[in-house]
């Protein structure tokens, strides 16, 4: 009887859980549908690609190859460097992806350099224990080098890796790419066997080094023997004169339980002049890589320019239905998450006055980890790469704003509320939930929408472990320097926060006008 008085008494808190019900009832149901699509992707070959154009054209290549012959397949772009696509090879995340005889040598299996390469007999000999295997030599070698404008490269009489000894070159300016300033065979190691003086600098993303030297930004780059902007940009590739580089030649790394025969047509069909063509025909002619794919493949006509495309017709590409799935998925899934462990802890710090510093300060530190710290963190400690890391990293950064608006939400209520739901013979557990929570929850609310908006910005790194999202087409962009592309991913992505935002002061609006004053 006073259980029911008590809630006549406050039809705003009833209208405020039948709205909360509500909104977790579209987020499980968001949740249903990913792991539904999830069941349904698990015979497909995933392909997988490092984060520079040609990675991109080579996994088309290789999936497109797939296709052709009635085999299902997924492309996983841009999944950054070698260290994430060795995890997601061990986890089966990823099955195959195009990777280089030299990186294999000294970044995965980390053997040193000698006289010579290993043949593949040897590499599989040596990928075996890890349940890995080489195979389709593609025909070209892609080694690392270093390149400098001509007219700079003249002017300091340079043309030679040893010659960066001179006084001269002291000075130069380098931008270099941040996988080569990790490598072991790159900036540290090369620097020793020349014993180089200049200072290592900040990492520069690869697809924007060449824009850099252009501009006169920065003097000295890393490059790939086969990159299409050599020529065009006018660059003097210095010679290796002491042989620190191997020979990179392009194969493809996959999991021993893939079926090789159908990816067997691709052996020796891609000299070097090949690969820097399909390069050129992305970064300098704007045509996407499943275009210069699908012309490799099956020796259609020549794809169509993107630039002269509109740029409508770029942002609702066939892929836009899917990235916007990848991303509403991503942002509602961890934010139900969020909200399930988020509330608890906010009312917990609220309950036990003692431990309301330690949960604040706690969900304040993980808000302050770098994005691309924390993701590569989880893929660590989960060994797989794709939603799930990204769907953790999300529901951390979450936390913040939903315990705090928790915590406060509380505080902000009268005690009165408290003593009067009590005196009608509600018990603590009762009121808390029946009273406190629902005249708490606009505040609450506040705190989810913050965490959502938040969500919609952050889900677009997802793209860099292959978690999907509008984030792929920024990466893609980023990778090949179209600003078209990465405005075709980070447009969408804010109009979303921007109607996320609406949506959540949309109910904020009904859950203040039914609360009693």
């Amino acid at each position: 009887m006073s259980y029911t008085r008590a809630r006549r008494r406050h039809p705003a808190a009833c209208q405020n859980r039948r709205m909360t019900n509500r909104l977790l009832g579209i987020a499980a149901l968001c949740i249903g549908s990913m792991l539904a699509g999830a069941a349904s992707a698990a015979a497909t070959v995933v392909v997988g690609s490092k984060r520079f154009t040609e990675s991109y054209i080579l996994g088309e290549i290789v999936r497109q190859t797939l296709v052709a012959q009635g085999i299902a397949a997924e492309h996983r772009q841009g999944l950054g460097n070698t260290g994430i696509l060795e995890q997601a090879l061990a986890s089966g995340a990823v099955d195959v992806y195009p990777e280089y005889t030299g990186t294999i040598v000294r970044e995965l299996l980390k053997r040193p350099q000698t006289p010579g390469n290993p043949s593949l007999a040897e590499l599989n000999e040596w990928l075996a224990p890890r349940g890995l295997k080489a195979a389709v030599p593609l025909g070209f070698n892609n080694t690392y080098a270093l390149a400098m404008s001509e007219a700079r490269a003249a002017e300091l009489g340079i043309a030679r890796i040893s010659d960066l000894l001179r006084p001269t070159a002291q000075g130069l300016r380098l931008g270099l790419s941040h996988e080569f300033l990790e490598r072991s065979d790159g900036w540290p190691a090369l620097k020793a066997a020349y014993r180089l003086p200049q200072a290592s600098a900040a990492g520069l993303d690869h697809g924007l080094a060449y824009e850099a030297i252009r501009s006169g930004s920065v003097d000295l780059i890393d490059i790939y023997s086969t990159d299409a902007k050599v020529g065009r940009y006018r660059l003097r590739v210095l010679q290796d004169d002491l042989g620190f580089f191997p020979k990179y030649d392009a194969v493809l790394l996959m999991r021993s339980s893939v079926d090789v025969r159908p990816l067997a047509r691709l052996e020796g069909r891609i000299d070097a002049a090949a690969m820097i063509a399909m390069n050129a025909q992305v970064e300098l002619d704007g045509r996407s890589f499943a275009e210069v794919g699908k012309r490799f493949v099956d020796g259609g006509a020549a794809p169509a320019d993107r630039r002269a495309q509109g740029f409508l017709q770029r942002l609702f590409a066939p892929d836009f239905a899917r990235l916007a799935l990848q991303h509403l998925l991503l942002v509602f899934g961890s934010l139900l998450i969020a909200v399930v462990v988020g509330v608890p802890l906010g009312v917990a710090a609220w309950r036990w006055r003692r431990s309301a510093g330690w949960v604040l300060g706690v969900v304040a530190v993980l808000q302050t980890v770098p994005s691309l710290a924390l993701l590569a963190f989880l893929i660590a400690l989960l060994g797989r790469i794709g939603f799930v890391p990204a769907l953790i990293a999300l529901f951390l950064y979450a936390l913040l704003p939903i315990v705090r608006n928790t915590h406060a939400g509380l505080q902000g209520v009268p005690e009165g509320m408290a003593q009067a739901a009590l005196s009608l013979g509600l018990t603590r557990s009762q009121s808390l939930r029946e009273v406190q929570l629902p005249l708490a929850l606009p505040t609450l609310m506040a705190g989810v929408k913050t965490a959502a908006v938040i969500n919609v910005g952050t889900a677009t790194m997802a793209a860099f472990i292959g978690a999907g999202g509008f984030g792929e087409r920024i990466v893609a962009g980023l990778a090949v320097n179209d600003s078209g592309a990465m405005l075709a991913g980070a447009l969408p992505a804010a109009v979303l926060a921007l109607l996320v935002q609406a949506a959540f002061d949309l109910v904020e609006r009904r859950l203040l006008r039914g609360r009693p004053g």
